[in-house]
């Protein structure tokens, strides 16, 4: 399940373009079939864009869709013995299937959205700390 990077030139400037015109009730053509934007979708693909012309990978997975240790451990960044150690401590749900562990999408962009929230607000503390040492921060 490999993330998707753009990197041409050509690429990256039809993206900008395309990111230029995107907005709700503009509609996206292919052949036959067209597509009207809604904010939800024209959201999605903003972000998912904007990623990519940035060098970020992106992946897109289902939040029901049912993840293997390794699937879930490549998409955290982390190895496969740490993320079972998460799972085993609790720090993300699973299930067994027979002897395999299972994460769903959802449970692991939560988990996620936590940890960026406990790392920016240890930002902020450290931040409110050296301020009034007097660090110049």
């Amino acid at each position: 399940m490999a993330g998707l990077v753009f990197t041409q030139q050509k690429a990256r400037e039809e993206i900008r373009l395309f990111l230029k015109n995107l907005a709700p009730g503009k509609q996206i053509r292919l052949g036959e079939v067209s597509l009207t934007m809604t904010p939800e979708l024209e959201n999605l693909l903003r972000q998912v864009l904007e990623s990519l012309l940035q060098g970020v990978p992106v992946r897109v997975v289902p939040l029901e869709a049912e993840l293997t240790t390794g699937e879930a451990a490549e998409i955290l960044g982390v190895s496969r013995p740490y993320l079972v150690r998460l799972l085993e401590e609790g720090a993300i749900p699973y299930r067994k299937v027979g002897t395999h562990r299972r994460v769903r999408g959802k449970d692991l962009l939560d988990y996620l959205e936590r940890f960026r929230k406990q790392g920016k607000d240890l930002v902020d503390q450290l931040t409110a700390e050296a301020q009034e040492l007097g660090l110049g921060y």
